[in-house]
């Protein structure tokens, strides 16, 4: 047992004392028998945390006994030990393994279950908690008596085992924990992902050797079999993504990161009214760094928020540039699903636009559909506050997600952005043709403004205005430029598009 646990259960055992020293007095030889039971229950908390039956205590006793359950309740859980599960927790693991070392044989399994956080949405925490404690007993039943385990974190188990598993004993140890579990009559399937390392080829310290099993489950997150092994030069680009969150708040106040706009073209109206804000990060440090790279590691690291204000501050003063010049345009800004899940987001935004004496028809709200499927009823709360504020809001990527069609009838948003890939091949594929064709009959039905992205040929445009939509984005009209830029071919980009170059 740690000394930290030790002291809080001598004091306990103190407190019991004194209290039943004065039952005793009244009830002597019961008290002190039940005395006896309390404290050799504090004394193996740590490994039972389970109350007396009520039914064993005596009458008198029973506000003594409701006292010290209270208080026992309050004890911290072991240093080193999981409070729901009772296995290690990392510190625990790390603790166990520093002992072992040096270790030079086995192998590390961390098992991840897959979207467990739907499952507390869903049925709640109390259920999500049962499924844990299943999940960490079918766990144990795989286990040899020197092989260890431990709940790394909420939905992570790593079992260090002395013996390295084979491929299909790896495969048979994902079907076994993915077998369906049955919690409160409730039957619920699951997916479990694998990342292993194989000591022998890795051995180090303890602390290396749980980075990379950490990166071996990412590789096996986006692999087919969702089972994947720690390869050489994941450490270089963990550095490089560890490297792009440490430098990103300081980019921002050094003005590494800018934005640009990429015109939309109005082909009914032959005009531009609308662009898109996208963000460029030049590092003196790193390069180039591309958004695809960089926004998934912000949301990863709860800074994406910070982004995304940064990118409306900037927007709303560059519109409010535009405005005093006589430029009238609507900026859209594409949002992550932290700042839609947020509860201040709308007024935040009203608050700004009041701020730089803004209307609110200069910022539209770009939300992806697959952002807009994993929390569908916060988002549509957020959008149908936004819409009310005079804000517009498009579906990004619109057809790449997996949204139902039952849903998009009660969507706020006022335009869908069908994605370039359906542009793929479109000049000499039919069936993409009729594809194509369709989502945009489909969202035009519905009563959204269709644009298309990724529009560079001549011949892509010439379909385009057959199917009859109404703004396209691309290379073809205008590619992404300064705020400079774009004030310089304004003119340009108002003519026909035949004539804009």
């Amino acid at each position: 047992m740690d000394v930290a646990n030790l002291y809080w259960i001598m004091a306990y055992i103190i407190a019991i004392g004194v209290a039943g020293t004065l039952y005793w007095y009244w009830h002597r030889r019961t008290g002190l028998r039940f005395l006896r039971q309390l404290t050799s229950q504090l004394q193996q908390q740590d490994k039972v945390r389970k109350p007396l039956a009520i039914d064993a205590v005596p009458t008198d006793y029973i506000p003594l006994y409701l006292q010290l359950q209270r208080l026992l309740t309050q004890l911290p859980p072991p240093l080193g030990r999981d409070k729901l599960t009772g296995l290690f927790n990392r510190v625990g693991l790390k603790s166990r393994l520093s002992r072992l070392m040096p270790l030079n044989q086995g192998m590390f399994v961390l098992i991840d279950i897959h979207r467990f956080r739907y499952v507390n949405d869903l049925f709640g925490f109390s259920f999500g908690d049962q499924l844990l404690l299943a999940m960490s007993e079918r766990i144990k039943q795989q286990l040899n008596d020197q092989d260890i385990v431990a709940r790394m974190n909420e939905d992570e188990f790593l079992v260090v085992f002395k013996v390295p598993l084979s491929d299909d004993e790896l495969k048979a140890l994902q079907s076994h924990l993915q077998q369906p579990f049955s919690i409160n009559d409730t039957v619920i399937n699951l997916q479990v992902q694998l990342g292993y390392l194989d000591i022998s080829l890795h051995y180090a310290d303890v602390s290396q050797m749980l980075r990379r099993i950490d990166l071996a489950l990412v590789r096996a997150k986006s692999s087919s079999g969702l089972i994947a092994s720690y390869q050489a030069g994941d450490d270089t680009s963990q550095h490089r993504q560890l490297t792009i969150i440490r430098c990103f708040p300081k980019a921002l106040a050094q003005n590494e990161l800018y934005v640009v706009y990429q015109a939309k073209y109005n082909l009914v109206s032959e005009n531009c009214s609308h662009v898109e804000a996208l963000i460029r990060w030049e590092s003196p440090l790193l390069g180039r760094v591309s958004p695809a790279e960089f926004i998934p590691l912000l949301e990863r690291a709860g800074m994406i928020t910070m982004l995304s204000q940064w990118v409306i501050k900037q927007v709303l003063h560059q519109q409010s540039l535009w405005r005093q010049s006589g430029m009238r345009l609507q900026v859209a800004v594409n949002l992550a699903l932290d700042d839609l899940c947020a509860r201040q987001l709308c007024q935040w935004i009203v608050t700004q636009l009041q701020q730089w004496q803004l209307s609110a028809d200069v910022l539209a709200i770009e939300v992806t559909e697959s952002q807009l499927m994993t929390d569908m009823q916060r988002t549509v709360n957020v959008l149908e506050c936004l819409k009310r504020a005079g804000i517009n809001a498009a579906i990004d990527d619109f057809g790449t997600g997996h949204s139902s069609l039952a849903y998009l009838k009660y969507l706020p948003v006022n335009e869908v952005k069908v994605d370039k890939a359906f542009l793929e091949n479109v000049a000499t594929d039919c069936r993409g043709q009729h594809i194509l064709s369709s989502a945009v009959s489909l969202a035009q039905g519905l009563g959204f403004t269709v644009t298309v992205e990724g529009v560079e040929t001549q011949t892509e445009l010439m379909l385009l205005q057959q199917m009859g939509v109404d703004k396209i984005q691309g290379e073809l009209f205008a590619k992404p430029m300064s705020a400079a830029e774009l004030e310089m071919y304004w003119p340009e980009l108002n003519r026909p598009i035949g004539e804009a170059s």
